[in-house]
């Protein structure tokens, strides 16, 4: 399971306008859908700034 961590705090619109801060784990529970994890990872959100970024895994 991929895991990913904010970049840069935000207010999450999908998941009960729930702030997101800093370093944070993301998603706070379950598993987000790959299009917002696509989403939230690019340019492509309305910040237009990479929000979250996947962690490199302990391989």
């Amino acid at each position: 399971m991929n895991k990913y961590v904010v970049l840069k705090t935000f207010s999450d619109l999908e998941d009960g306008n729930h702030i997101y801060q800093e370093g944070d784990k993301y998603p706070r529970q379950g598993k987000a859908k790959k299009s917002r994890i696509d989403e939230l990872s690019s340019t492509s959100n309305k910040l237009g700034e990479p929000l979250i970024v996947e962690l490199e895994s302990d391989k």
